[in-house]
């Protein structure tokens, strides 16, 4: 890091919580941090299952993606369970989408006005995920456990693809599918000289982050470095 008047007030911040926390956690965010990547993002649609909707939040931390997109009808609530999770939900930002006529739409709307290309996953296609070219960002879709991706969702689908398989059931868990895709996406991605990197600042932001979810009141703490900080000039 600069000097300390040279920093940012985030930069600042960091420093600060690196005062608390350990040297090993400093090792371990640090190099999370810059493996992490938004290029990438899941959205799960109406996932029934607990433990299959905790072990996509896991499997979406193990490949360093960190947003994840829920769709919530109905009866459908996502509620990670802590003993398959393993503590993912600290580290992934997780979006849910419950409100008006059809949350679906509002997911999907959104995430193409930030720039995404919707790639929908589905046993009802040609299209093997493994022919997928990145050229902007992809937010990845699994639909319910059941019925597959709904109507709405593969009519706003840029792309419908489907995992390769080569026996006789149809189709994965979706936590297994979920693991599969991204492991394929993020071998691409890393190929690429695409900017799908986290920027330094965000990095900084996320660390932060990080660092106020393990710590006693970290939100209350953190505005009181803030608070503090702001106060140093």
């Amino acid at each position: 890091m600069p000097n300390f008047i040279d920093m940012t007030i985030d930069e600042k911040v960091l420093k600060k919580f690196y005062n608390i926390i350990t040297e090993s956690k400093q090792v371990k965010y640090d190099q999370i941090a810059a493996d992490r990547t938004r290029y990438l993002t899941v959205v799960m649609e109406s996932i029934s299952k607990e433990h299959n909707s905790s072990a996509v939040l896991r499997t979406c931390d193990c490949f360093g993606i960190q947003d994840l997109h829920t769709i919530e009808k109905g009866n459908f609530i996502h509620d990670p369970m802590r003993d398959i999770a393993l503590g993912a939900g600290n580290w992934v930002d997780l979006h849910t989408y419950t409100e008006g006529n059809n949350p679906s739409i509002e997911c999907l709307n959104k995430l193409k006005k930030e720039g995404y290309k919707i790639i929908a996953t589905t046993p009802h296609t040609d299209k093997d995920i493994n022919d997928i070219k990145i050229v902007q960002p992809i937010a990845l879709v699994f639909g319910t456990e059941r019925t597959g991706i709904s109507k709405e969702v593969e009519a706003m689908a840029d792309e419908l693809v489907k995992i390769p398989m080569y026996g006789f059931t149809e189709s994965f868990n979706i936590s297994v599918s979920a693991a599969v895709a991204l492991n394929i996406l993020r071998n691409k991605l890393e190929q690429t000289s695409l900017p799908w990197k986290l920027s330094k600042e965000e990095q900084i932001k996320l660390k932060i982050q990080w660092s106020s979810k393990i710590i006693k009141d970290g939100e209350n703490v953190e505005k009181e470095i803030r608070r503090r900080t702001l106060s140093e000039g």
